[in-house]
């Protein structure tokens, strides 16, 4: 199976073929790009899993924050991105009363869907728009721009459902990639009157991108809540100097970390009061601070050091009273 056509699929897409597919069956690759002969119904069938039972979803919000975050809800906060799935428009609500399951994907590139779960569907039961926003992943998923549940909808309530992860197939969550068939709007299709097919298995996860270099991290403070593992053990390891940028004003505060927790430790600690303990920025919106590295330092620097080194950035940024935001 590793042929000419898997060297050609690295090459051009990055993508690496699992050995493990569909529990040991054999696909064979059947174009330049390295698809395979089989599709997700063929997979749900594996499952004793009649494809018209099975509703697939593949999101991709309209809101380009919660678009940028949904990936790592779905691998760091998997309740949070169910409870997006819960509820829907009226057109697809109808459709999941008659659902058994409930395939979920997340838009992964132009024609390409990446793999979450697949869901069973218990009952549903009505909220009005005032129990919707009192639950909190939707309260949580608003300090990304989601529109949720609207008195522009025209509706008094909408359906709730009860979607219940599976095993089937787990293992794939963030691997798994399919081809999302023409148009691309149409983002909720039956399965038995679509095809699927498989186009890849990756090696890794592909629901949190790689961490950038520590130069060219910009973060803003909502997503300082759902930063993923990967990227916070980075963090948990790194000590140095830090910049908040209020892009209200273009004010500046420039703050060290060192010590227990590191970048990691300060940065939750924003992520939770919004300021820090730092008094100039209680005044302030935190969702409009940017956070970036301004320097990383030695693991073993002494805390002095780093705070003498942490006041050259203070003077060169100018962000003591009147122009900036550090009171000292």
């Amino acid at each position: 199976m590793r042929s000419e056509l898997v060297e050609a699929e690295r090459a051009q897409h990055a993508l690496v073929p699992r050995a493990d597919i569909a529990n040991r069956l054999i696909f064979k690759r059947i174009d330049l790009y390295g698809r395979y002969d089989m599709d997700l119904n063929d997979l749900l069938r594996k499952k004793d899993i009649e494809p018209q039972q099975v509703l697939v979803l593949r999101h991709r919000p309209s809101e380009p924050e919660l678009n940028k975050v949904l990936p790592w809800l779905a691998a760091e906060k998997p309740d949070v991105f169910n409870a997006y799935q819960q509820t829907q428009g009226e057109k697809l609500e109808k459709a999941m009363t008659g659902a058994a399951y409930v395939a979920s994907f997340i838009g992964h590139k132009p024609g390409k869907a990446l793999f979450v779960g697949l869901y069973s569907t218990g009952a549903s039961k009505p909220l009005t728009r005032e129990e919707y926003w009192q639950v909190p992943a939707y309260i949580e998923m608003k300090k990304f721009g989601m529109k949720g549940f609207t008195e522009e909808s025209g509706r008094f309530s909408c359906l709730w459902f009860d979607l219940v992860l599976t095993e089937l197939y787990a293992q794939w969550k963030g691997e798994l990639i399919v081809d999302w068939p023409a148009p691309d709007r149409a983002w909720w299709r039956w399965a038995h009157r679509n095809n699927f097919a498989v186009f890849a298995i990756l090696e890794d996860s592909a629901l949190v991108p790689a961490m950038p270099e520590w130069d060219k991290i910009v973060l803003k403070w909502e997503e300082l809540g759902v930063l993923p593992m990967r990227w916070k053990s980075a963090l948990s390891q790194w000590r140095g100097i830090y910049y908040i940028f209020d892009t209200s004003d273009g004010k500046g505060y420039v703050g060290s970390a060192y010590g227990d927790g590191n970048l990691l430790g300060r940065w939750l600690n924003y992520g939770k009061s919004g300021h820090g303990g730092n008094t100039l920025l209680r005044k302030r919106d935190p969702r409009n601070f940017r956070f970036t590295i301004l320097q990383r330092v030695s693991p073993d620097m002494e805390a002095n050091d780093v705070i003498q080194l942490e006041g050259t950035w203070k003077d060169r940024l100018h962000t003591r009273p009147p122009h900036g935001l550090n009171d000292n």
